[in-house]
């Protein structure tokens, strides 16, 4: 996975006087595993090829039989709870076409009832107009939702607030052995210098029937003017039985077990059904507790947040997604974790006679799979990779007793040790819940932490 997305636009600036090189800072804190577990809800993961090249086939989970390419049908029904991501760019095919690409979901009801798919909660923004990479403040008050940083950060932040975008219905019946389109969504590039943008694509979905679906890249068709018009139903429904898989491919994965430090990691896209779409963890000092004893003075501890394969950080614990079916050149793990809710509690505890100050942080780390200096390293000044936008929930009561909810959003470069985005003084014996919440934003690169420190004051 890209430490930034390789299509975001580049704009034309004056060049720069040169930057200090940034110097590695090493804080002594552990990271422990993540308590929790991911849910067992399949989540539709539509992320290859990134680059849409041509029309045809991006995921398809139907049945191969009577398909001119069984290899591009992966055969998995839903029914019951399914989220669905879909992420994908478009580059014009010519600097003398700039047709738009459609981005469609179709559904096919195989049963003999009409089937219902409820939509729970639901965003689709385009990165041009709707989300640019603009770079925000590190830390951003979000209370009204209206701060994000590109297609993924937009979605994520609705899809947390339980909203549902207004082009999507609340519902959609499928009637029996029929095809409908869930959406159809096009990716407009005639207006933008350079011709390519980018739709990410967020939905938490529940159906009372089995159904299969297919993400899938059909260009814009013309009516008599020449202008631009959406493929029909029966578009779609060609494209299905006879399409290929679209192209150019992504750069294939390594072998999982292909683990030897010195060997390099290709994750891979993600081009079919993970299994997850939230964690859900009580942060205590053990399984048996219900406590979250605070750090000593000086001291902190931190929780990794989706560590991966490479990236656990000295937890021992990758968080991944698996998949349950997927296309043999794309990634063999959802790595990353894009879209899945990560809902934390943190019953802390002061159980000392003095009162503390304790800090709640999200962190990101250089990535490392074991700690090799026995705690995280951190740059100082800051390199100019982006490796976390979104928006995140905290939600606590403060020192005079007040409940808070904080909707925050965050942007952090690799090896920023971020602001504290709660400070508690804590009296002795003080109890206090904290809870964090966040769904881990697409154009993001993995892992963070989100740490507990006790000042030393």
């Amino acid at each position: 996975m890209p430490m930034l997305p390789f299509w975001m636009p580049i704009a034309q600036t004056p060049a720069a006087p040169a930057s200090p090189t940034p110097q590695e800072v090493v804080v002594p804190q552990t990271v422990r595993p993540l308590p929790g577990e991911l849910d067992q809800v399949p989540v539709f993961n539509s992320n290859s090829p990134e680059l849409i090249g041509t029309e045809g086939i991006l995921l398809s989970t139907f049945p191969p039989d009577g398909k001119q390419s069984p290899e591009a049908h992966l055969n998995f029904a839903f029914n019951g709870r399914f989220d669905l991501f879909a992420h994908h760019v478009f580059k014009a095919l010519a600097p003398d076409n700039l047709t738009s690409m459609h981005l469609g979901v179709i559904v096919y009801n195989p049963g003999d009832r009409p089937v219902a798919i409820d939509i729970l909660q639901a965003a689709s923004y385009l990165s041009q107009p709707d989300a640019p990479f603009i770079t925000p403040p590190a830390v951003t008050e979000n209370s009204l939702g209206t701060v994000y940083a590109g297609p993924g950060s937009r979605v994520t932040n609705d899809v947390l607030r339980g909203k549902r975008q207004d082009i999507f219905p609340a519902q959609l019946v499928v009637p029996p052995r029929s095809y409908r389109m869930l959406f159809d969504l096009p990716i407009p590039v005639a207006t933008l210098d350079p011709p390519l943008n980018g739709r990410s694509t967020l939905m938490r979905l529940r159906s009372n029937g089995t159904v299969y679906l297919a993400s899938l890249a059909l260009l814009a068709r013309k009516d008599a003017n020449g202008n631009e018009v959406a493929p029909a139903l029966e578009d779609w429904q060609t494209l299905l039985q006879t399409g290929n898989l679209a192209t150019p491919r992504d750069r294939a994965p390594t072998l999982l077990d292909n683990t030897a430090p010195t060997n390099q990691i290709v994750y891979g896209r993600v081009a079919g059904v993970a299994i997850g779409s939230e964690w859900q963890g009580q942060l205590t000092d053990n399984p048996t507790s219900a406590q979250l004893t605070i750090p000593e003075p000086g001291q902190a501890f931190s929780y990794g947040l989706s560590t991966l394969a490479r990236g656990r950080l000295g937890s021992d614990q990758s968080q991944t997604a698996q998949m349950r079916v997927r296309y043999d050149d794309t990634a063999y793990e959802a790595h990353g974790n894009y879209g899945i809710q990560y809902d934390l509690s943190l019953p802390l505890h002061n159980p000392a006679d003095q009162p503390r100050t304790v800090t709640i942080a999200l962190q990101t780390p250089i990535k490392e799979d074991s700690l090799s200096r026995n705690g995280l390293r951190f740059f100082e000044p800051l390199p100019t990779q982006t490796f976390f936008r979104g928006t995140v929930r905290i939600r606590y009561t403060d020192d005079r007793g007040l409940p808070q909810t904080r909707y925050v959003h965050l942007v952090q470069k690799r090896g920023q040790q971020g602001e504290p985005l709660a400070t508690l003084q804590m009296p002795p014996g003080d109890r206090r819940l904290i809870e964090f919440s966040f769904l881990y934003p697409p154009d993001s690169t993995p892992p963070q932490v989100l740490t507990v420190n006790t000042l030393n004051r």
